[in-house]
């Protein structure tokens, strides 16, 4: 098992692009995903991620720019060359042999003729020694993700690539891959690269996180860096829901900017505004609707000094189980929502009731205001 601080796991991709004719489907990038790490392509479908996927593996060549594997240029190799295997959604299992030779198959391929141990290692690693004998069509579709891992694990490669690799299963068996996959990565320590349009599937198991946009990379970090500190309003809405309220900045206080809109003052971390703030300039004050509270008006005089607050009426409640979502019409943004823990629920929060909005300064993120607002919800949806 290779050390994760050793460099010969690396993948690193440099300029590389890729053009159909007159269009482009990956604009010129620079990525390097570490050896050891869970990364992951994320974006809506046409973004470019499997483009890249398949230009990492060697199954489309790149219009510019190069793939190093190890320190090791690859980009003219082809695929069965590459220190690389891939996992599809398809999973791709022989139906005529049983699981063991699923498993075996790329050892007997090079001419092993002992695989007995290796597969055995292999299975009992995916959890599934007991069903070596059975025949794919006899196992759950976890099952048969589980024995395409294992197949192409068997053979060590330095990175392991997924490409939406549990679009076919069902929410719940969904989020217990998720788990299993996050296991395994990190009992062998190899390099996963993960793409998936799933937001929650992308920052349940991933390290590192591109977030892909019409064939760029938008952002990349870690998922609490992606979803805390999004840098545009693609990826704030993308990753979550995002409420946008555009303010103008009015003066400047140590290391925090004042803001006023909708006739009151709202104050944000200079540290967490990526958008140039002039005095007078617009920039758009995020805020994620789980980090808002709810006081009823009659009560407004009991929410503590130096957070920021906006006054608004309920248009709309849904009681979800573990949160009631809140839409409150404001002045400063018409459909400000608000996701409120069922602990102590005030019976007064219902449809026409004034409410005060407050939270935490720190909570609070500046975009850029040129930006549409509403760059990546519909993706997200």
């Amino acid at each position: 098992m290779t050390n994760q601080t050793d460099p010969t796991g690396d993948v690193r991709l440099t300029g590389i692009s890729k053009t159909y004719g007159a269009f482009t489907a990956v604009h010129p990038l620079d990525l390097t995903v570490p050896q050891g790490s869970f990364f992951a392509l994320l974006g809506a479908s046409g973004c470019g991620k499997t483009t890249t996927l398949r230009m990492i593996a060697g199954l489309e060549e790149p219009s510019a720019g190069t793939v190093s594997l190890g320190g090791q240029d690859v980009t003219a190799l082809p695929p069965y060359k590459r220190p690389v295997n891939t996992v599809f959604q398809s999973y791709a299992l022989f139906p005529h042999l049983d699981i063991f030779e699923n498993v075996a198959f790329g050892l007997r391929r090079r001419g092993l003729k002992s695989v007995k141990k290796q597969v055995g290692e292999m299975l009992d690693l995916v959890q599934l020694g007991e069903q070596a004998r059975k025949k794919p069509h006899q196992l759950s579709g976890g099952q048969q993700q589980r024995v395409a891992v294992a197949r192409a694990l068997i053979n060590h490669p330095k990175v392991l690539l997924l490409d939406e690799p549990l679009g076919a299963l069902d929410l719940k068996l969904r989020r217990q891959m998720q788990l299993e996959l996050k296991r395994i990565q990190t009992e062998v320590g190899i390099t996963f690269i993960h793409v998936t349009h799933d937001q929650e599937e992308a920052m349940t198991m991933a390290d590192t996180v591109a977030v892909m946009n019409a064939g760029r990379v938008e952002q990349l970090g870690s998922p609490a860096d992606l979803y805390e500190n999004p840098r545009t309003t693609f990826v704030a809405n993308f990753l979550g829901t995002s409420n946008f309220i555009e303010a103008e900045v009015d003066s400047r206080s140590g290391e925090e900017i004042v803001l006023k809109a909708g006739g009151g003052k709202l104050v944000l971390p200079e540290a967490r505004c990526s958008a140039p703030a002039a005095t007078g300039g617009k920039v758009l004050v995020g805020v994620r609707p789980e980090k808002i509270s709810l006081t009823h008006a009659d009560d407004a005089g009991e929410i503590p000094d130096g957070r920021n607050r906006i006054t608004g009426r309920i248009a709309d409640s849904s009681f979800i189980g573990v949160s009631t979502q809140y839409v409150v019409d404001s002045p400063v943004c018409p459909d400000f929502e608000v996701y409120a823990q069922n602990i102590d629920r005030d019976p007064r929060l219902v449809p026409g009731a004034e409410v005060v909005l407050h939270w935490n300064p720190a909570h609070t993120f500046g975009l850029d205001a040129a930006q549409d607002a509403d760059a990546g919800v519909e993706e997200a949806a």
